[in-house]
């Protein structure tokens, strides 16, 4: 059986890293991120990577590290509205930005993941997004192209896995990383748990898809926005 359990980020990350990468990273708003694979990519000082992710964390936590640290240079993401470091940098010119609906671009990662080189949706027709691609009609309605994604590493953060690779996602964290974790030309998890099996129905994504892994040592789960309601008494 090959070994794909390492001791720790850099050690997983090892020989997968160069300049001018592309990368797709799992996780929705601050839930679910490869936080202690992030940490492996800020040590690492690995520059000019263009990140696939669907949000860019915030200043102090998650690709907002990256970010502040000049690593990236392009996103392709979909909500970027808490991060002002993000918003500094392309305002000024410093970064480059796709932007993509939130469904689309997890449809994106899908397709590049199973082989499909494109795919048509509505979403986006009519406005700027649609801008230079590929329009088609189907049933009198118009559609706009879109390409699948794919990256030379994949990082991701799921709550389970067994020696083999299988992963399981917990909750909100089921929105982009098992996407994410087939889009990549090698996936990194970092698990929080690693167990002896996992029942079939629990695998959402299956081992093939996975190549590294390491027990996850930042476990965060920070509040995003916390809303506090006072006590009308």
């Amino acid at each position: 059986m090959v070994q794909k359990i390492f001791p720790d980020a850099a050690a997983a990350l090892d020989g997968l890293l160069f300049d001018g990468m592309t990368i797709v990273a799992g996780g929705f708003g601050l839930c679910g991120i490869p936080e202690t694979l992030i940490d492996g990519l800020l040590a690492a000082g690995t520059t000019g990577i263009t990140a696939i992710s669907n949000n860019a964390g915030v200043d102090d936590f998650g690709l907002g590290l990256l970010l502040r640290n000049r690593q990236i240079v392009r996103m392709i993401s979909s909500y970027v509205g808490e991060n002002k470091e993000f918003e500094r940098q392309y305002l000024a010119g410093e970064l480059e930005l796709e932007f993509c609906p939130q469904g689309t671009l997890a449809e994106r990662m899908r397709a590049g993941g199973a082989g499909i080189a494109g795919f048509y949706t509505r979403t986006g027709v009519g406005t700027l997004l649609a801008e230079g691609k590929e329009l088609k009609e189907f049933d009198g309605e118009t559609y706009v192209l879109e390409t699948g994604l794919t990256a030379d590493l994949a990082i991701v953060k799921a709550w389970r896995a067994d020696r083999f690779g299988n992963l399981m996602f917990r909750k909100t964290a089921r929105n982009f990383n098992p996407n994410a974790a087939t889009a990549g030309r090698v996936t990194v998890a970092e698990v929080e748990e690693f167990v002896d099996h996992l029942k079939p129905d629990h695998v959402h994504t299956p081992a093939i898809f996975v190549q590294r892994m390491i027990l996850a040592t930042r476990n965060e789960k920070r509040i995003e926005q916390r809303t506090i309601t006072r006590d009308a008494a």
